[in-house]
């Protein structure tokens, strides 16, 4: 769909996306020092503020005015792998939850990002070539490849990826209609018609 006519919200973009993180320095120590992304604003709620005391929140700059922004609660709750994010291997997440977060990289970068984030002893996914094969991925570049991307897990178990775009996407590359069945749990008990 287009954001471009009359009445229609016209967006620039993300501003910015925000995680929540157990641990702000390694959140600082990651993004910051390994990753390379500058830190651009840091706030904090006063201790002694009866709502939210103790809270961070802090924007890193990830390219062209970008910005991925971490929260700190003293108290946050555990991370749920598989419900409110990916697990580290990749697959499946809840409803409404963030399955992974990319970053486009330029093409030619994208084994040097590799190679770095394995020198920093990160776990890295070979790069993947999403094509339009029936799979969806391919082991080599091919004429349908339109994204080339690795993936890895931040430190509050976030999935990453880097993504490299091949090609600029087609208007004839958006057909498929969307599934109008709801997923989950409930809908595994509903079997559609003509389904016995």
């Amino acid at each position: 769909m287009a954001n471009d006519g009359e009445g229609k919200i016209r967006t620039r973009g993300f501003n910015h996306v925000v995680l929540v993180c157990k641990n702000m320095a390694e959140a600082v120590h990651f993004y910051g020092d390994i990753l390379g992304f500058r830190l651009v604003k840091t706030s904090e709620v006063h201790l002694d503020s009866p709502k939210w005391g103790g809270l961070q929140h802090f924007f890193f700059d990830v390219g062209n005015d970008n910005l991925l922004a971490f929260l700190w609660y003293p108290e946050a709750p555990n991370a749920q792998p598989g419900v409110s994010s990916a697990p580290v291997g990749g697959g499946l997440s809840a409803h409404g939850s963030m399955n992974h977060l990319a970053f486009d990289v330029a093409p030619e970068m994208l084994e040097v990002y590799r190679q770095r984030l394995l020198d920093n002893g990160i776990e890295v996914s070979p790069i993947v070539n999403h094509d339009d094969s029936p799979a969806t991925v391919s082991p080599e570049v091919n004429e349908t490849t339109y994204v080339r991307a690795i993936y890895f897990t931040g430190p509050d178990g976030v999935r990453l990826e880097l993504a490299a775009n091949v090609r600029r996407l087609r208007p004839d590359e958006a057909m498929i209609p969307a599934n109008e069945m709801d997923s989950g749990p409930a809908s595994r008990e509903k079997k559609p018609e003509g389904v016995s």
